[in-house]
């Protein structure tokens, strides 16, 4: 099973999130921001690092940084809202992926499952 570290301040966003991604298949552990995030990344391993940009404390650019470094096979996804710093994250990581807000929850299953050759769509329309 595929796991995923989801990072995201917005407590609603967050959950929201979550839901989606375990009701098609995957196993997430959900966190508000990127240095609650650094002790996950630290202890566990993780497929996919899930992370928004903008948060506080830690940004996801410099937990996506850290998580390089520390878990290097972990692959690594941002979403955002901010159009500005989806530049400035693909050159600190360029080998991310990127998801630009609002975007609707299937794009994000789809691109979780391009992202590991999955080929089962389940429960989102």
């Amino acid at each position: 099973m595929v796991r995923i570290l989801l990072a995201e301040d917005d407590d609603s966003m967050r959950a929201y999130l979550a839901r989606a991604l375990e009701k098609s298949g995957y196993e997430v552990v959900a966190v508000a921001t990127g240095t609650q995030a650094v002790p996950h990344i630290e202890s566990d391993r993780f497929d996919l690092l899930l992370t928004d940009i903008v948060m506080p404390e830690m940004d996801g650019i410099e937990l996506a940084q850290h998580t390089a470094n520390v878990a290097p096979q972990t692959r690594i996804m941002f979403i955002t809202g901010f159009a500005a710093v989806t530049l400035k994250a693909g050159k600190a990581v360029p080998q991310a992926k990127v998801l630009s807000k609002p975007f609707h929850l299937r794009d994000l299953v789809l691109e979780v499952e391009r992202m590991f050759g999955s080929e089962t769509l389940t429960g989102l329309s």
